[in-house]
């Protein structure tokens, strides 16, 4: 099918995160049974259809040059770097991370850190040079993946440190240009401003720096001020080291092996609580006539 703007608007929306955590804290969601209906794609599925492949029939179709959105290629990077050369047990990832001004789309930690800034089909380039500034100031590798006609632009945009990757016709991850790791340019002071506090905490003792005894009013600008004075290199393996624990998705493991492969980048980047996992399942595996009910 060649989708009209309505039924592509609803495809994108139907792997938000208010359609996964409904169905994880309800075990249905109504909103996914609205935003299936207006799709169209109902025809095209069997009759003993779940809800899962439901799910991939509307990914099959928003894979396609020209129709995709930041959430493809956010699962293209999740399968294919994330679950492909490295593993939950080893990696990590983050999206929607501050970093200086910004909020980088996708992040993942192994050795380093590395950022992947989407630029899909349906994006433009005016904020490209902000965002990569902003990116180098926290992350030693700084990527920006993007569609066949944006690869050009990206290029002429941004500088020759940052890596350039093209999401191929064919849904394959092709490097036009290897990023370069380099942790010595971030600035600890950002890098502080994009941890929790607790996180902070720990990479100052990691260090072997002193966490500053004041009152709580005046502990971000004390913290911050001796951030600034850190050798960038170590703080950043320190970050890097520090969130691998703090956000590990290896306890995620078992729930991304019981979810259709159109939702293992949502499972890994919406949180809902474990006990909810059980709950998210059985909705993903209700058939798809009665999940229509559901709206």
């Amino acid at each position: 099918m060649v989708p009209d703007a309505s039924q592509l608007a609803a495809m994108s929306r139907l792997f938000s995160s208010a359609v996964f955590r409904e169905m994880a804290t309800r075990g249905r969601s109504a909103i996914f049974g609205r935003l299936f209906g207006l799709t169209g794609v109902q025809d095209a599925c069997p009759a003993d259809a779940t809800v899962g492949n439901g799910f991939d029939a509307v990914f099959s179709v928003l894979k396609r040059v020209g129709l995709r959105d930041e959430y493809v290629y956010r699962a293209a990077v999740t399968h294919k770097v994330l679950m492909g050369k490295h593993s939950l047990r080893t990696a990590a990832m983050l999206t929607e991370f501050r970093a200086g001004a910004c909020k980088a789309d996708l992040v993942i930690l192994n050795g380093t850190a590395t950022v992947f800034e989407i630029k899909s089909e349906r994006d433009s380039l005016a904020r490209l040079a902000n965002q990569v500034a902003n990116y180098k100031k926290v992350f030693a590798s700084v990527n920006v993946i993007a569609s066949e006609a944006h690869v050009a632009g990206v290029l002429e945009t941004v500088p020759e440190d940052v890596g350039v990757i093209c999401l191929s016709r064919r849904y394959q991850i092709q490097t036009v240009r290897d990023a370069e790791d380099r942790p010595d340019r971030v600035c600890p002071a950002t890098v502080f401003e994009s941890l929790r506090s607790a996180e902070a905490r720990a990479v100052l003792t990691m260090l072997g720096a002193a966490i500053p005894e004041v009152p709580n009013t005046q502990a971000y600008a004390a913290m911050r001020a001796i951030f600034a004075e850190l050798d960038p290199t170590k703080v950043h393996l320190a970050m890097v080291t520090t969130l691998k624990r703090t956000r590990n998705l290896a306890p995620l493991s078992d729930l991304v092996d019981r979810l259709p492969p159109s939702l293992h980048a949502a499972a890994l980047s919406i949180q809902v609580c474990r006990r909810e996992h059980d709950r998210l399942v059985k909705a993903v595996s209700t058939p798809l006539a009665c999940a229509m009910a559901w709206a």
